[in-house]
């Protein structure tokens, strides 16, 4: 029995590992006439370690707003500007979610190199 529990815990933790939409929603396969497009910083540009991100959004029947994702984590909370990005390739992706947070087939990304 308590390996049982074990191997339980342990699929339990590896799913939540492997989610790498943690907190952010579902995916749905919804085309809904949303749109987004990251505006700044432009695909394959160099930028410091703090910058800002902007992009455009038009919302569709579902969409309610973006959730950004830095080499696939969620940043919770996220406010326009990343700090502190470690120097390298990065990439960064919009994905436009409903209210319940869950995203739609629509999305946008780049590769910025951080100095």
């Amino acid at each position: 029995m308590r390996q049982c529990q074990r191997l339980i815990l342990v699929l339990f933790c590896l799913s939540f590992v492997l989610s790498h939409q943690a907190w952010a929603g579902k995916q749905l396969d919804i085309h809904d006439g949303s749109a987004i497009s990251i505006t700044s910083p432009q695909n394959g540009a160099t930028v410091e370690s703090s910058f800002t991100l902007e992009y455009a959004l038009r919302k569709g029947a579902m969409a309610d707003h973006a959730h950004v994702f830095l080499d696939g984590t969620y940043q919770k909370g996220f406010k326009g500007k990343f700090s502190d990005v470690p120097s390298g390739k990065h990439t960064i992706t919009v994905k436009v979610a409903t209210h319940d947070h869950d995203m739609v087939t629509v999305s946008d990304s780049v590769d910025v190199m951080v100095k």
